[in-house]
């Protein structure tokens, strides 16, 4: 199982770059009328009909996403494949000036990875940057990295444009558009061009009207600092220095859709109208069986789709969408709350508003037109998407009582960093949160649209193979629960995870030792699912290859794919040659959660399986000299020898299925350690050969 890592669109403005999935592509110059620095051009980055960096000679600042473990977007793999051919001079590219914001997550290895790759061509290529790259940091929020950088993007532009054109008309320029943002009279539409794209690039103005210092405090006048200091912060209540700071907050952003409900007059609706790039295929749940105890601390499920009426195919290691819905419960609330349940039938007609200062303002992709209420918010918008900062400036402007009013100010305020990252972004709130906690935000359905992104689809690994299970599929998920004390405790299941316990409780196996058994008889549910698209997450195509696979937990769903493929190849090619096959399994409870339990003493017992090493990290040790193996990185080191063996002198293949977090570098460092002791090598050269084996497709991660 994996977790998608998404975002909205990159294309719909500057101000929005940091939080897209995509790489985004945007040159700069003066402004016809003005000469200010404004953006000339917005561009997905696989949008290469419309741009030429072979010529282009504006300024261009690049924003760009990493994805799976260390690769760039799938928009941007044919940008990256053209700027990485050998044959390109080393200055092809030596007219270019570029700055480049990276967004990662550094509880993957490959920190960044994606925004590096392009970072380091160009460089080779000869542009040279006129800023300094960024490098955002989703686990530690963003905002810290993204909002610093875009206040300087603007001073090295300035630099940029004085550099070029001339100190003196560069200075008088700017201090006209400086002038012309603070103005009170009616602007001209050049001048109101201007303003529209300095209020997009910087998100914390302090001249403009949107972003002035605020000074009014949180509580009531007859209330003493002396009293606030007595309570601890929240979501709903700040505490000094904060409640007394004024506030820079970041400017407005430009509403853009006119949105209007209109009576369904007996229309039909179909789900087929779920947005995806990818062929969508409705398949029915044949069978779902519990893998775990009732007592094991996580619940793991597998499930079993009847795909034999479609035509859609996979092998083992790859990787499918399931496309869900919101909870019913979560979306009527907001029905509710927005007042708007009594017009959930309605259809949703959207325009782009003709005053909108929103450069490249566009519809939504995400919503089909014309579809219901009801169905945009239960198929369409991630409610439980954490609020970025614009939208929890947005909902300000919508709130009526002053003391929630300043409180959501604070959230999204410089000043109100620390409590943004502790009360919003770490504790995970969403939009209901958020309603909950202030009762006098009311905002229009509009502002949704502008603000949450696409529901998006969730990946699973396959966890089957199509010659041992003929037109079925299988997958297995944890299901995801956590408690959500925002405004009140409550528990909170994942929004894919949970909607799927809910659907297969009619027809669920319960926890055996053995899980063959056909179960309850009940009408099967469908779901939809799409294909991802490939990856090389695959069996070797040579099955005389060794292969060390190592996947706790869940990690282990791929790994079942895997064997039971190659029980199938063994038994259509008896006198072939198939190489040594090692698994590191781990669990918490021998007894509880031991998965696959019956079906990897089948493979060890037929052969298909040479090697099972399993640790639990949470029983006993019973009778061992050295001490349990409570960890798969553990498992490894007691068998160094045979795992360099494999990687180093048979041409091997390892792969590592699992959490990103912890296991997946416990395991890397692992391996560094384990390469570095067998071989006698220093710590980077062992590091630089498992770089190496990555680069071969020898050593290959699916994690999450």
């Amino acid at each position: 199982m994996r977790g998608a890592r998404t975002g909205p669109d990159a294309r719909s403005s500057c101000a929005r770059w940091f939080s897209a999935p995509t790489l985004s592509y945007g040159s700069w110059g003066p402004h016809p009328l003005t000469n200010v620095p404004a953006p000339q051009d917005l561009y997905c980055i696989s949008e290469s009909d419309k741009y030429d960096l072979n010529t282009e000679t504006a300024p261009l600042v690049m924003v760009v996403s990493t994805t799976g473990n260390g690769d760039p977007p799938d928009t941007a793999r044919k940008f990256v494949k053209a700027i990485q051919d050998k044959t390109l001079p080393p200055d092809f590219l030596a007219h270019l000036r570029y700055g480049l914001l990276g967004l990662g997550d550094s509880e993957y290895t490959y920190f960044c990875n994606g925004g590096k790759v392009i970072d380091k061509r160009l460089q080779e290529l000869g542009a040279q940057r006129f800023y300094d790259t960024g490098h955002a940091d989703d686990c530690v929020g963003l905002e810290l990295v993204v909002e610093p950088w875009i206040n300087g993007l603007w001073a090295a532009l300035e630099k940029h444009f004085l550099l070029n054109r001339g100190r003196g008309d560069m200075s008088e320029t700017l201090t006209m558009a400086s002038l012309a943002s603070r103005r009170t009279d009616p602007m001209t539409p050049e001048l109101l061009h201007v303003e529209s794209q300095v209020g997009l690039l910087r998100l914390d103005d302090s001249g403009g009207k949107a972003a002035e210092v605020l000074e009014q405090n949180a509580v009531n006048s007859g209330q003493s600092s002396t009293l606030i200091a007595d309570f601890e912060a929240s979501l709903t209540r700040s505490v000094p220095p904060l409640s007394q700071a004024s506030l820079n907050i970041p400017s407005l952003p430009p509403e853009y859709l006119e949105v209007h409900l209109e009576e369904a007059l007996g229309q039909e609706e179909s789900h087929a109208s779920v947005s995806s790039a990818d062929p969508v295929f409705h398949v029915p749940i044949s069978k779902a069986v519990q893998l775990t105890a009732n007592d094991a601390v996580k619940t793991t499920l597998l499930i079993e789709l009847d795909i034999s009426k479609t035509d859609f195919s996979y092998q083992p290691g790859d990787a499918f969408n399931v496309i869900c819905p919101n909870s019913d419960a979560e979306v009527q609330f907001l029905l509710q709350r927005l007042q708007l349940a009594d017009r959930r039938e309605h259809r949703v007609a959207m325009t782009i508003k003709a005053d909108t200062r929103k450069k490249g303002a566009a519809l939504p992709q995400h919503v089909p037109e014309r579809c219901s209420l009801q169905f945009l918010l239960t198929w369409c918008l991630e409610i439980r998407a954490v609020p970025k900062k614009a939208f929890l400036r947005a909902l300000a402007d919508h709130t009526g009582d002053s003391v929630e009013r300043r409180r959501l100010q604070e959230l999204c305020s410089r000043q109100g960093a620390a409590d943004y990252s502790r009360f919003v972004r770490d504790a995970s709130a969403c939009l209901s949160d958020l309603l909950r906690a202030f009762p006098s935000c009311q905002p229009p359905l509009g502002l949704l649209l502008e603000h949450l992104p696409k529901l998006q689809p969730r990946l699973y690994s396959c966890a089957s193979s199509s010659l041992f299970h003929p037109g079925k599929l299988h997958f297995i998920f944890n299901i995801v629960e956590f408690l959500s004390n925002t405004t009140e405790v409550v528990l909170r299941r994942g929004v894919c995870t949970g909607w799927l316990a809910t659907l297969v409780e009619s027809i669920l196996q319960p926890y055996t030792c053995t899980n063959h058994a056909d179960g309850k008889k009940a009408l099967a549910p469908k779901i939809f699912i799409s294909p991802r698209t490939t990856n090389s997450f695959h069996l070797p195509n040579d099955p005389s290859v060794p292969i060390i696979m190592v996947g706790p937990g869940a990690g282990v769903a791929p790994f079942i794919g895997f064997l039971q493929h190659r029980e199938k190849l063994r038994e259509r090619h008896a006198g072939g040659r198939f190489g040594a096959t090692w698994l590191f399994f781990g669990c918490r409870h021998k007894e509880r959660d031991y998965l696959f339990r019956d079906e990897l003493r089948h493979f060890l017992k037929c052969g298909v399986l040479t090697h099972l090493e399993v640790s639990f990290s949470r029983d006993a040790a019973v009778g061992e000299e050295e001490g349990p193996a409570r960890y798969v990185q553990d498992s490894l080191q007691r068998h160094s020898k045979q795992v360099v063996g494999v990687l180093l002198r048979e041409s091997g293949y390892i792969y590592v299925c699992g959490d990103a977090k912890n296991m997946a570098k416990d395991v890397h460092d692992a391996l560094v350690e384990i390469i570095s002791r067998e071989t006698g090598a220093e710590k980077l050269e062992a590091m630089k050969t498992l770089a190496t084996l990555k680069e071969e497709k020898r050593y290959l991660q699916d994690i999450w």
